[in-house]
């Protein structure tokens, strides 16, 4: 990932302290308490991604309080970086370590087969080993409702779409959201502009122009700054806030966003180390759940709209909407699913192809 920042800031969380970990030493604390580690990808400043990974450490802290100990590291690279702050974290006594990236995925499974009697937690990958789980969101559903908004509200018919990196996940994110704009709107059409970094507010924001430039009305984004919202309040468009209640940084383009909300998870998932009935598995939730929630709806959706929306949220959370049902024709025009059908968990987890209406290339 691209990132300069240093990874050097820790948190221990029973007291709040602020600790740096020196490689190859690690801070003394009651053999009784239970350690648990966070690694997150951006600074939890970022007011998105890593930030409600931190609210989720948050809420750990607030129910277990002094029966848990917790670090954090912000702002770790992929790759060399991540494999030395995750095996740093395991040298120094963590029983539970979350690596909250989907780059995180093989450095986690490299450091987890050197630590056996480690558990090991990986967000948004896609591989397990006997001490190792994944646990993901079903973003997407949010995005579901970003298209239905977004196919009643724009007048351009053109709306841009900020993309980090050209995996499933981001994939089956711009694929819900265009099959969901087409419904209510089968004129609109998707630009993607790739920025290739999960964080870097200058870079979202220029992406956010070039979309501007294009056209677009409406822009969304898979990146985690708000940057891309604020240049959208800046030029009179609206946006859909990542990760985040982002409304406080574009008031009036702001309509609405995907919040994250990792306690649950996070808390369910200590308890089981603590019980001694942690298995490794990979989680997938989302609206129904409440792991995936919406932001605030902005006021000045007009009340047809709203409406629409708040009921494609409860058809999420029954269970009564797939997103992913057909008929689905793909960008050259084939068939994917037919009438009556409905991709699978497995074949949306392998998503490598745009629906029809998604303008721009999709990077091998």
């Amino acid at each position: 990932m691209e990132n300069r920042r240093k990874f050097n800031r820790l948190t221990l969380s029973g007291f709040c302290v602020a600790a740096s970990i020196a490689f190859g030493s690690a801070p003394v604390i009651a053999e009784e308490k239970l350690k648990v580690g966070f690694v997150y990808p951006s600074p939890i400043g970022d007011n998105g991604w890593s930030y409600r990974h931190e609210v989720g450490r948050q809420d750990v802290i607030a129910h277990f309080g002094d029966n848990v100990e917790t670090t954090f590291v912000e702002s770790v690279p992929e790759g060399p970086d991540a494999t030395r702050v995750i095996t740093q974290l395991a040298l120094s006594g963590h029983d539970l370590i979350f690596t909250a990236s989907f780059g995180f995925m093989e450095p986690t499974l490299q450091v987890a087969e050197k630590f056996p009697d480690v558990r090991f937690e990986n967000n948004t990958g896609f591989k397990t080993a006997p001490n190792v789980s994944v646990y993901n969101a079903r973003f997407h559903e949010g995005r579901v409702i970003f298209g239905t908004i977004a196919g009643m509200m724009t007048e351009t018919n053109t709306v841009g779409y900020i993309a980090s990196f050209p995996i499933p996940e981001v994939i089956m994110g711009i694929n819900a959201f265009t099959l969901a704009a087409q419904k209510v709107n089968p004129d609109i059409e998707v630009k993607v502009v790739w920025v290739n970094t999960w964080y870097n507010p200058a870079l979202e924001a220029d992406a956010a122009q070039v979309l501007l430039d294009q056209g677009a009305d409406i822009i969304t984004q898979h990146t985690n700054s708000p940057a891309p919202c604020q240049r959208a309040e800046e030029a009179g468009v609206y946006c859909f806030g990542q990760d985040a209640d982002m409304s406080q940084f574009a008031e009036q383009a702001h309509l609405t966003g995907i919040v994250n909300n990792w306690g649950p998870y996070y808390i369910r998932r200590v308890q089981d180390v603590m019980d001694g009935s942690w298995e490794t598995g990979h989680t997938w939730d989302g609206i129904s759940d409440g792991l995936v929630m919406m932001a605030p709806y902005n006021k000045s959706l007009p009340d047809g709209v709203k409406t629409v929306a708040t009921g494609i949220e409860q058809a999420l959370k029954d269970g009564t909407l797939n997103p992913f049902s057909g008929p689905i024709v793909d960008a050259n025009g084939d068939t994917v699913i037919g009438q009556g059908d409905a991709l699978t968990d497995k074949q949306v987890h392998e998503m490598n192809w745009f629906v029809r209406g998604v303008e721009g290339e999709l990077p091998s």
